[in-house]
């Protein structure tokens, strides 16, 4: 009794501790020497052992936390299990912090994906710690992202910019970024990528490799080769930030002037393969933007959703990379679009391929969408997939944007999307297993999965479909925020994909 007693106390010591100082987990264990554990792990073993001892050693604890839990009072048990929650939500968000790459965009995605799998009463501990990774990821040292800057110029930092911070105001999934002056006054943001974050990727890469396997297991249709040669495009394109610094150049030439769309621009001359200047933007993040009022929140959306879909149709070009640490919401109320390392061009064969799926389905013939994903590349065999099924299936994905009325994206929406896409226990499951993922299709669905999420967290509401018309048949604005972009689009020259024949 004694002993358990001390426990509850050293237990409830721990909670209080870890949540003053979230760090301080760390040190409670033995740990290895700091310089090595600063040092990204690059290897594929090494990358995913590192993940698997933690995620591991974090399951046995829960285990034995739950085993004792069977002897101790309601009130205890539930502080033991919050402890050990909050315990497991800090080592991942740890781990995946200091891995980088791929493992972190991971943690990235989960910390605004609502996870119904989860207790309420424990989800906000996971997404609280995992949301630091869109802004806050442990930061590399100064001395080795300096020795980036000295290697990319062949000279001091000190004498490329007129003034530059030593501390990293955010740190992303393969680069943190530092505040810096040029010799005109310019505020720019210095994005610098991590040493060794290249082999890391490659690490992330040939391990996204075994997912690809797992999946063509899942679904026999899955061109696994093409996926994985898509993968590994994308993300390796990352790498080089002077691709990046074209692309990023390339929608702010497009969206210059925009009323509510903003790129900052690029200043070419500082950037290289591992550096990226752009100009400095102040602005709101995403966990202010989620305590405004439900009105402000539904423009913000419509303002993401018109620019993640919107940029397919009018520049045959669109960001893949939707989590919400790369938007700010400036004070004039335009919304800045920050990162351009993951985009997708399209040709315009395939938006008008994609345009006549949203109006099979949007006019409920089950048969042309059949023919229509057909040809995009989703079903092999039309003749083996019944349309009716595959109708309801495409409205429980899709159906957010192709129902004609006001929408609020929640939680549970999204979590009944990834359920019909991919839960064994789905009533679709078996349709899902006879389709296929087209690698032209994989940013694209990234993307929309993406966009949803960030709407949920928004609680955002709006008429999508009659925003998704403007696109697909080229009807008229439905929106304020619509007429005034189209305006723009119109003065600019601006055209988009030709739209269908419209039909009511």
């Amino acid at each position: 009794m004694g002993s358990d007693e001390e426990r509850d106390q050293r237990d409830e010591q721990g909670v209080d501790a870890l949540r003053a100082d979230p760090e301080g987990e760390a040190r409670q264990e033995p740990s290895e020497p700091e310089e090595q554990r600063r040092r990204i792990p690059q290897t594929r073993i090494g990358r995913s052992a590192k993940l698997g001892t933690a995620i591991g050693g974090q399951a046995t604890r829960y285990a034995g936390t739950a085993a004792a839990n069977v002897v101790r009072s309601e009130d205890k048990a539930q502080d033991r299990l919050e402890t050990r929650h909050l315990e497991t939500a800090l080592k991942m968000a740890s781990v995946l912090g200091e891995m980088k790459g791929a493992a972190m965009k991971i943690g990235q995605m989960a910390s605004f994906i609502d996870v119904d799998f989860l207790p309420p009463e424990h989800r906000e501990i996971y997404q609280e710690q995992l949301s630091k990774l869109r802004t806050s990821a442990p930061a590399m040292p100064w001395d080795k992202v300096r020795q980036v800057l000295e290697d990319e110029y062949d000279e001091s930092p000190q004498r490329v910019f007129a003034e530059i911070e030593e501390e990293a105001f955010a740190a992303a999934s393969i680069g943190q970024v530092h505040r810096a002056t040029l010799r005109d006054g310019t505020k720019v943001a210095v994005k610098i990528q991590y040493p060794g974050i290249a082999d890391a990727l490659e690490s992330d890469v040939a391990n996204a490799g075994m997912l690809v396997r797992l999946a063509k297991v899942l679904a026999p249709g899955l061109d696994a080769k093409a996926v994985a040669s898509e993968l590994r495009e994308r993300v390796l394109e990352e790498l080089d930030y002077e691709y990046e610094a074209q692309n990023q150049r390339a929608f702010a030439r497009a969206y210059d002037g925009h009323p509510f769309i903003f790129v900052p621009k690029v200043h070419s001359r500082l950037s290289r393969r591992r550096v990226l200047v752009s100009d400095y933007v102040e602005g709101r993040g995403f966990d202010e933007v989620k305590e405004l009022e439900q009105d402000e929140r539904d423009i913000f959306g419509e303002i993401v959703f018109r620019f993640c879909f919107g940029s397919i149709y009018h520049l045959q070009h669109f960001n893949a990379d939707t989590h919400p640490g790369n938007y700010l919401l400036m004070d004039d109320g335009r919304v800045a679009f920050l990162d351009f390392g993951m985009t997708k061009r399209l040709r315009p064969e395939q938006i008008q391929l994609e345009q006549r799926a949203v109006d099979a389905a949007g006019r409920d013939d089950p048969e042309a969408l059949r023919d229509a994903l057909h040809d995009l590349g989703f079903v092999s065999d039309p003749k083996k997939v019944d349309a009716e099924r595959l109708m309801r299936h495409v409205k429980m994905v899709g159906g957010w944007y192709l129902e004609d009325g006001q929408v609020r994206i929640t939680p549970k929406r999204v979590m009944k999307m990834i359920e019909v896409t991919s839960d064994p226990r789905s009533d679709f499951y078996d349709l899902v297993r006879r389709e296929s993922l087209p690698a032209d299709e994989l940013m694209g669905r990234r993307m929309e999965t993406g966009l949803l999420a960030v709407l949920a967290q928004l609680r955002a509401t709006a008429n999508w479909h009659r925003i998704m018309r403007e696109w697909v048949y080229a009807d008229p604005p439905s929106t304020v925020l619509g007429e005034v972009e189209w305006r723009f689009f119109e003065r600019r020259g601006t055209s988009q994909t030709p739209g269908l024949p419209s039909r009511v």
